[in-house]
């Protein structure tokens, strides 16, 4: 199907976050790749930064500008979500490996508090949230939406981009870790999509 197709189809930040979860995590199997939405879109498996150029494709025909919110952690594994508003309160469509690391509904009053509602499923054995900043995709330079080849220049713009530092008590982050070496990941809560 076709990303115009797709967003006849998908209308809204729920029914994108949906579709997403539909599709297979993009593990890379073959060698990393940071696809357009469109070649994802024709492969029908994304990971977080390819998931976010899929939902601003969709999103964008929709009337919602392509932002995503780039989180860095300390164990270099970051993450990137599509950030949206509707009455003034944002929130997110996202994929990951981790439940807790998907899409949230529109009812954080800034940027901030939404990347705090991302900190505590982010911990794992080494996973940390220090920093996160929002970012124009038109801005990275690249074409997200059709490009045949990988865009690593947006991935680079991404982690060249100032990011905002998100402080959090280490007496926090210990339990949080010790409760995931435990349990796993964080069950799924009512705030997440």
């Amino acid at each position: 199907m076709t990303i115009d197709a797709l967003a006849r189809k998908y209308r809204t930040p729920r029914a994108v976050q949906k579709f997403l979860r539909s599709l297979p995590y993009n593990r890379e199997s073959r060698g990393e790749t940071l696809r357009s939405a469109a070649r994802s879109c024709a492969a029908g498996t994304a990971h977080c930064f390819e998931a976010a150029f899929l939902a601003a494709a969709l999103l964008e025909q929709h009337g919602y500008p392509p932002l995503v919110m780039s989180f860095e952690s300390v164990d270099g594994l970051d993450h990137v979500i599509y950030v949206f508003q509707e009455k003034g309160r944002w929130g997110a469509i996202a994929r990951s490996r981790d439940e807790g690391l998907h899409g949230r509904p529109p009812i954080y009053r800034s940027l901030r508090d939404l990347a705090w509602s991302y900190f505590d499923p982010y911990v794992d054995k080494s996973g940390r949230i220090t920093a996160y900043q929002l970012a124009h995709l038109d801005e990275t330079g690249v074409d997200w939406r059709n490009s045949r080849a990988d865009v690593w220049k947006a991935e680079k713009y991404l982690l060249k981009l100032k990011h905002r530092p998100l402080k959090s008590s280490d007496d926090r982050y210990e339990r949080l870790r010790r409760a995931y070496l435990k349990r796993g990941p964080m069950k799924s809560l009512p705030h997440w999509w």
